[in-house]
């Protein structure tokens, strides 16, 4: 059995990509979003994305962008378009658009949570489960907060699913034997400081998945 893919999200240095893809990322992601620290300009994340090999997944993680932004990330080189705080409608039309595979992420607290993200996801390639966001927090990802993956065995989405949110190396391990995602995507996980990858972090946590 192969090991589960995994994404490195929120990259902005050329020795965390180079890092990311000598560990075996399956896709890293490129926040585009001003309030993270992880925020790039489509501009300033080409040449990262451009270090990036064919077959790699090259994602950009995107907040209700508008039309000008999602045009831009996909010049800078961009293959997969990951969408917050959106629908159905905007997923559907930029497959339609752009051609590119759409992912919708969703927070989880509750069952009824996992419900309506299967409702909102509509026709993307992944949803991609995170935990839910607390109300007063400006990002709606990349908070380090986990949810309780038990609820995934009384609801488990009846479609293909990522798991992120409060994954790390002391329990991605555990995180891919109980839910069995198809993939699983950290970011605050293997850093060093806010914003900051770390590169023993990132190899240590595809150490992790892999002994899964």
């Amino acid at each position: 059995m192969s090991a589960t893919p995994f994404k490195i999200c929120g990259l902005s240095t050329p020795e965390t990509v180079d890092a990311a893809i000598a560990a075996g990322a399956a896709h890293l992601g490129f926040v585009f979003f001003p309030p993270s620290p992880r925020h790039l300009d489509p501009a300033g994340a080409a040449p990262l994305i451009a270090r990036v090999p064919a077959g790699i997944g090259r994602v950009a993680v995107l907040v209700n962008p508008d039309d000008a932004l999602v045009a831009a990330v996909i010049t800078a080189g961009i293959t997969i378009l990951q969408l917050h705080d959106t629908g159905p409608d905007r997923v559907a039309q930029l497959q339609s658009r752009h051609n590119l595979p759409v992912w919708l992420a969703a927070g989880v607290k509750t069952r009824a949570d996992i419900q309506a993200a299967q409702i909102a996801a509509g026709p993307a390639d992944l949803l991609l489960l995170d935990a839910k966001a607390p109300n007063d927090a400006p990002l709606p990802g990349g908070n380090g907060l986990s949810f309780d993956w038990r609820l995934l065995a009384q609801t488990r989405p009846a479609r293909r699913f990522g798991l992120a949110g409060g994954l790390g190396i002391a329990n991605v391990a555990e995180a891919v034997r109980v839910v069995q995602p198809a993939l699983v995507d950290v970011s605050s996980g293997v850093e060093a400081g806010a914003g900051v990858k770390s590169v023993d972090k990132i190899m240590a946590f595809a150490s992790e998945v892999r002994s899964a």
